[in-house]
């Protein structure tokens, strides 16, 4: 049976910590990896052109964030809609304030 929404969790893991298994994993692979990297440096040297930057592209996804692509209408978008959420969390007397000074600017 669940336990009820908002009591204490009991047993198991605590939030955070590592899971072992996993863990063990991770170091497993990257020993096999650190101890293999004189013959990839190797093989990599023997690589045409196109293997070559197939590879090097490949290997910058896992130190490189990934951008995603973006247009000036979806900044826009992006930006209109955190006016907004800036807009409806203000209280009404900011609100008034901020309109007012727009209505002074624009009329300059």
């Amino acid at each position: 049976m669940s336990r009820a929404k908002g009591s204490p969790k009991t047993g198991g893991r605590k939030a955070g910590t590592p899971n072992k298994a996993s863990n063990d994993i991770k170091k497993w692979v990257a020993n096999i990896l650190d101890s293999g990297r004189d013959e990839f440096v190797r093989r990599l040297a023997s690589l045409d052109d196109r293997d070559y930057i197939r590879t090097y592209t490949g290997l910058l996804g896992y130190v490189m964030p990934k951008l995603s692509p973006t247009t000036p209408e979806e900044l826009l978008k992006k930006e209109k809609e955190m006016l907004q959420d800036l807009l409806l969390s203000m209280p009404e007397q900011t609100i008034d304030k901020v309109t007012k000074r727009l209505f002074e600017l624009q009329n300059k």
